[in-house]
């Protein structure tokens, strides 16, 4: 079975759960915390990748650099946390406040991702706390090898996640991202704000 460290290669697809990455003329199909900081398109991009193998199969979790990997990777040596949690914490896009909530022993905090309980909240930090401080966790951005496209915090991901979950197609979502994102750039606006001004765009 071949172990996979990173991909180099083009985007070809982006879905609200994962994107496809073209390398060596094959599409791999690669789950990520925030599928739309990426963009179809002809740069190459340099993925890090987590391989697992379950009995349902094998899963391929991509990351922008070997940091935000390791913490992924940190996370699932955590009782009671799997790859999908792991993935769904690293989706929130603030992983300094999440290193930050770990040393505090922030369970509220924690507790907020889906899928952690106030057990398994403990769990993270007794199993983690202080062991995370050497990561270099800015992880802002999509890494390639010539441009960054800036990243997708939190709240915009929720908001088309949101779009995705009404029923509006990949496609309609991607073509009103950057209009979000200038949105909230003006207006600081949270999800629900972002999720209004999405409907209205995509209404017009």
């Amino acid at each position: 079975m071949p172990v996979y460290e990173y991909f180099l290669g083009q985007i070809t697809d982006v879905t609200p759960s994962f994107v496809v990455i073209e390398v060596a003329g094959i599409g791999y199909k690669v789950l990520t915390a925030n599928p739309y900081r990426y963009e179809v398109g002809n740069d190459p991009v340099k993925m890090y990748i987590h391989q697992a193998v379950s009995e349902n199969g094998m899963s391929l979790f991509g990351f922008y650099d070997a940091d935000e990997k390791a913490l992924f990777e940190k996370l699932l040596n955590v009782s009671g946390i799997g790859p999908k949690s792991a993935l769904a914490i690293l989706a929130n896009n603030d992983h300094s406040g999440l290193i930050q909530a770990i040393n505090q022993e922030n369970a509220t905090y924690l507790t907020s991702f889906p899928g952690v309980g106030k057990k398994t909240a403990q769990q993270i930090v007794l199993d983690l706390k202080g062991k995370l401080n050497d990561l270099n966790v800015s992880m802002t951005g999509q890494t390639s090898l010539d441009v960054e496209t800036p990243a997708v915090d939190g709240a915009l991901a929720d908001a088309l996640a949101a779009l995705t979950a009404l029923g509006y197609s990949p496609r309609e979502v991607k073509r009103i991202t950057k209009k979000l994102e200038a949105y909230q750039q003006v207006q600081h606006a949270n999800t629900n704000a972002l999720l209004s001004e999405g409907l209205r765009l995509l209404t017009k």
